[in-house]
């Protein structure tokens, strides 16, 4: 009698989780409505765009956006490229040796930021020094080039491992990939096949995830960026804020926004191949039953 008393004070579980994400909604919203009357509200003018229609002329804008895009697109490509592989090695042919690959994923999360980029400076300032009569010149140089720094992918690629050997690793846990594996060989379909066709489509979700873990980071990563002289989105917000207190706060909330917008619409692309799927599936077992 005093349980059922106390669960119905409580009130019912739909209430509760209805009150937890409306308090989770306005913990998140509050700050971005009040960035966006900052910069809308302004004192003897009344409410004015003028922040969000500079943004389209100001200097660097375009630019260190596109910039941040195109690394995150190379990251997100190599880090799946190294891990995806290296994951599904290890959980088919050698099981012993997953401790060691989560350990050594996870060492990003030992070394601080400040420490890999400075290891990273000492090595780009090494190479022309002594590599200047060598091939490899070009190759550090390349590595550096503003328009679009390859140093800034690897280094990327790098933090987000941890991230992505998480998610990787949930996905595979959920999936008895040994068995799909032997499945599709039964059925006559190489390794290549087997991994493309079969495997990789159940691991979709863990794939969406990695790659949301990893544009997030990259899209606001600021320290390896500043300290090695590149200017991505994340510098350039900071460049801004220093004189146009309005414009950068403007900026602040169309880079949320875009974010956003870049998640939702891998969350809504996956959840398309996965219900379209589903409804092929559907109409293959309503024929063979008919």
């Amino acid at each position: 009698m005093v349980r059922l008393t106390a669960r119905t004070a409580a009130g019912p579980p739909g209430r509760r989780g209805t009150a937890v994400l409306a308090l989770a909604g306005g913990y998140f919203l509050l700050p971005l409505a009040a960035s966006v009357v900052f910069t809308v509200d302004v004192p003897g003018e009344g409410l004015t765009t003028d922040a969000y229609r500079q943004l389209v002329g100001a200097d660097g804008f375009l630019p260190s956006l596109l910039l941040s895009l195109g690394l995150a697109a190379a990251t997100v490509a190599l880090v799946l490229l190294l891990t995806v592989p290296a994951a599904l090695a290890v959980r088919l042919g050698a099981p012993k040796l997953r401790p060691v690959l989560e350990v050594v994923c996870s060492l990003p999360l030992v070394v601080p930021p400040i420490a890999l980029v400075a290891g990273v400076g000492t090595v780009l300032r090494w190479g022309p020094d002594h590599l200047a009569d060598t091939p490899f010149f070009r190759t550090f140089a390349a590595l550096q080039n503003p328009s679009f720094p390859v140093v800034l992918v690897i280094v990327y690629t790098v933090m987000s491992l941890p991230f992505v050997y998480r998610a990787l690793d949930a996905g595979l846990r959920a999936v008895d990939v040994r068995t799909l594996v032997e499945a599709a060989r039964s059925c006559g379909a190489g390794w290549p096949r087997a991994v493309a066709g079969v495997v990789l489509p159940n691991l979709r979700g863990a794939l969406l995830n990695a790659a949301f873990l990893t544009l997030a980071l990259v899209l606001g990563e600021f320290t390896v960026a500043r300290i090695l002289g590149f200017q991505p989105f994340a510098v350039w917000i900071v460049n801004v804020s220093g004189t146009q207190a309005r414009l950068s706060v403007a900026v602040s909330v169309i880079s949320l926004l875009i974010t956003w917008v870049l998640l939702l619409v891998l969350a809504f692309l996956g959840g398309r191949r996965s219900s379209s799927r589903t409804t092929d599936s559907r109409t293959t077992d309503q024929e063979s039953s008919a």
